[in-house]
């Protein structure tokens, strides 16, 4: 196998996972899918290992990179059957973000998987956009295990009709459209199966994770060999628990490395615990950063990758603990404290934190009889952290999230809000030599009664400058202007306004010191 010919071999699997992106994209009813592209798509192998994904959402398949194989071997696979689920505790990320599997055959022969991963903002929560200030997993919604959606062809109408809700328009619509792209991408997956054939498939598949291998471990041995360890804090878990200890230390042994989060804090009550596919997803971006360009996105590369985490802390939860924020804002916070440790061994190449928190805003009001209810959730944009390449970039979704904003036209024309304000937050990057980014203010007036639940995090500790570089601005979220924390739910009046400004990004100095522990 030449290296052109398995450069082709792996540019073509993306290209499937791409068209994939494109028709759940163009299909979608949900600005969350259309406009703010929260979805992912992806590509497995026969036993459930990655084998190809798009460029779309990091938390996302990176956790079903980590849990894809025990989803597989649950199942009893046919032609023409697609499965449906969301389980935190079986690779899923948090209840509202839906996956859909189809297997693959050529002559009835299991060859391959094809995925999507998409962001719902109605699954059945007792507060509209489904991420309420839980405690209980059965809060956030409606638990699926992995169930047949498609069978043999057929559209499984009992399986359907549960998930999706007779009053969400948008909501069958979108179920939808993941299932037209599981379709497509099967049939250009079959296509390429036909032209290379079973035995050269797999074994191109072989050769590309062992070449992704092979630039992993290249990456991993510049990392001068030590132990690096690194706390950091979440602010709290809406539930009255506060300055949360996230402990890791980094081993890096030649060409491998460790990552233990012993010392960690116990899981908690509110809903920032993580499930360990999560974690895992958190660590294998932060390493995915350092690697190539050319690297690809198959279970190869993270191979030399080792994780540990004791069973019931917060990054390795226990069911049922509630984890709808700690997909968004415990996955940011796990990326900062890599990226923290890894800043002792390679300063030159680690930027500061980023914001730290995806900004989360759940809102809507149930259905009242004729009159339909509306669902709405995106996240916010701020500022990313600064290093000695330069400084931070303003006003961008950061790490673990990779979504876009939604267009203030189409949040307008699709729900009774307004934006009053959306802009920079100048001044809220951490100041050095290069300063951080920049957050932004948005600010919402509702024009009917809404509920609203706002799971944000550094709006208490600051996000770390580098070097000597200052930290950057903490967030601040108000209601009608007067503070109202990090984590609330609450039902606004017509006129009345919600301002969520982000934080900014820590600054870089002049090299001189390097964090080694957060300061609360």
């Amino acid at each position: 196998m030449n290296a052109v010919e398995l450069g082709v071999f792996a540019n073509r699997l993306s290209a499937v996972c791409d068209e994939m992106g494109a028709v759940l994209k163009r299909s979608a009813f949900s600005p969350n899918i259309k406009d703010r592209l929260d979805f992912s798509c992806a590509v497995f192998s026969k036993a459930g290992e990655l084998a190809a994904q798009a460029a779309h959402i990091p938390v996302h398949l990176g956790s079903m990179a980590y849990a894809m194989q025990q989803i597989v071997e649950s199942v009893q696979w046919l032609p023409g059957d697609m499965v449906v689920v969301n389980d935190p505790f079986l690779g899923g990320t948090h209840l509202p973000d839906v996956t859909i599997i189809a297997p693959v055959f050529v002559d009835n022969q299991l060859a391959a998987f094809v995925a999507n991963r998409a962001h719902h903002a109605n699954i059945g929560a007792a507060t509209p956009g489904s991420m309420p200030v839980s405690s209980r997993l059965e809060e956030e919604g409606e638990v699926i295990p992995p169930t047949k959606i498609y069978q043999q062809g057929s559209l499984v109408k009992p399986v359907f009709a549960r998930l999706a809700k007779s009053d969400q328009v948008e909501q069958a619509g979108d179920f939808y459209a993941q299932m037209s792209a599981c379709q497509l991408g099967r049939e250009r997956l079959m296509t390429l199966l036909r032209h290379y054939g079973m035995d050269s498939f797999d074994s191109l598949l072989q050769s590309l994770n062992d070449y992704g291998e092979r630039l992993a471990r290249q990456t991993i041995q510049q990392i001068p060999d030590g132990t690096y360890c690194f706390d950091d804090v979440m602010d709290d878990d809406g539930q009255g628990n506060s300055d949360i200890v996230i402990n890791m230390s980094l081993h890096i042994r030649g060409d491998s490395v460790q990552v233990d989060f012993t010392g960690t804090a116990q899981q908690v009550t509110g809903n920032i615990n993580c499930p360990l596919s999560v974690t895992a997803a958190a660590v294998y971006y932060s390493f995915r950063c350092l690697m190539p360009d050319v690297t690809p996105a198959c279970i190869g590369s993270f191979r030399p990758i080792q994780l540990q985490a004791p069973l019931g802390c917060l990054v390795n939860a226990k069911r049922p603990a509630a984890v709808a924020a700690g997909n968004v804002e415990t996955s940011s916070r796990i990326v900062d404290v890599v990226l923290g440790a890894l800043a002792q061994a390679i300063p030159e190449r680690i930027p500061a934190a980023s914001q730290g928190t995806m900004n989360n805003i759940a809102m809507g009001w149930p259905a009242k009889g004729s009159q339909a209810g509306w669902d709405y959730y995106e996240t916010v944009a701020g500022g990313m952290g600064a290093s000695q390449a330069g400084p931070g970039l303003t006003a961008v979704h950061s790490h673990m999230t990779n979504t876009l904003n939604t267009p203030i036209e189409s949040l307008e024309m699709h729900y009774p809000l307004r934006i009053k304000r959306y802009a920079i937050r100048y001044g809220s990057g951490g100041q050095g030599k290069n300063p951080g980014g920049d957050g932004v203010v948005r600010e919402f007036e509702f024009l009917q009664p809404t509920q609203v639940t706002l799971l944000t995090e550094r709006r208490i500790n600051e996000p770390w400058g580098i070097a000597a570089g200052g930290n950057g601005m903490a967030g601040l979220n108000g209601l009608n202007y007067r503070d109202i924390g990090g984590k609330c739910s609450f039902v606004a009046k017509p006129g009345d306004v919600l301002t969520i400004n982000t934080p900014g990004g820590g600054g870089y100095g002049n090299g001189v010191r390097v964090p080694q522990v957060l300061h609360k």
